[in-house]
């Protein structure tokens, strides 16, 4: 066990979300170094071609399949199944560290948040720059995070972070329809259209340890424009 985990006193209360396709290097220890901080994990297998879920289920997670449409249709599949008061959702590619999520779910016990994201315009990005993709990367999510504010009047840094923490009954109330990875954002801005509690904390990114990422910014860029239509205006 986690030594940094072991007196977190809110562990039973939270349900950790892990979506994964390919991921079989990284996960035991991840799972292991989560599971002090979560009182289950949900484990959902977008159908890996290796042993991704195997693994998930002998180290005790609960393991679901997705139905292979993506980062989001993964996260709505999980939804259901959650049976904590508080969902807290991780990338199984060591992007995000475990030992953060006290933190990152603090503004929910101490009841001053609903939805909590975990930032890295203020913990620091890894990832972030060092090329074009990069340089991408951000300047899009800088640009849909200002449209963001800007609608709803309020000053947030990051809304394409997958770490962050809500409460689960505020997210089943969101009524998520996004498949990929635009389920983020389409997160944030049902949480404030709704008139629900919106906070951030700083939260580093880091390189992944293994695998390769599956997200082709060519490939989506302008399903991020128009699911930011969608959601900001209609």
């Amino acid at each position: 066990m986690n030594a940094a985990g072991t007196d977190f006193p809110h562990r039973e209360r939270i349900s950790l979300v892990i979506p994964v396709l390919n991921e079989e290097e990284g996960l035991q220890a991840l799972i292991e170094k989560a599971c002090p901080y979560a009182g289950e994990i949900l484990v959902i297998d977008g159908h890996s071609a290796d042993r991704s879920a195997a693994i998930a289920t002998a180290c005790g997670a609960r393991v679901h399949y997705d139905n292979r449409k993506g980062k989001g249709d993964a996260l709505r599949c999980a939804i259901p199944l959650i049976t904590r008061e508080i969902a807290v959702f991780m990338d199984a590619d060591w992007s995000h560290d475990p030992d953060d999520i006290p933190r990152l779910v603090q503004p929910i016990i101490e009841g001053t948040a609903d939805h909590v994201t975990g930032s890295r315009l203020l913990g620091g990005s890894s990832e972030l720059h060092g090329g074009f993709d990069e340089f991408m990367r951000l300047m899009g999510s800088s640009f849909i995070t200002a449209c963001i504010g800007w609608r709803f009047k309020v000053r947030i840094s990051d809304s394409q972070n997958g770490f962050r923490a809500v409460r689960t009954d505020v997210l089943r109330k969101l009524d998520l329809r996004e498949n990929i990875t635009t389920i983020e954002q389409e997160m944030i801005i049902k949480t404030l259209k709704a008139g629900y509690r919106l906070a951030e904390v700083p939260a580093h990114e880091n390189r992944r340890k293994s695998g390769k990422s599956h997200i082709k910014i060519g490939r989506v860029w302008f399903r991020y424009g128009t699911s930011l239509i969608k959601h900001l205006f209609f």
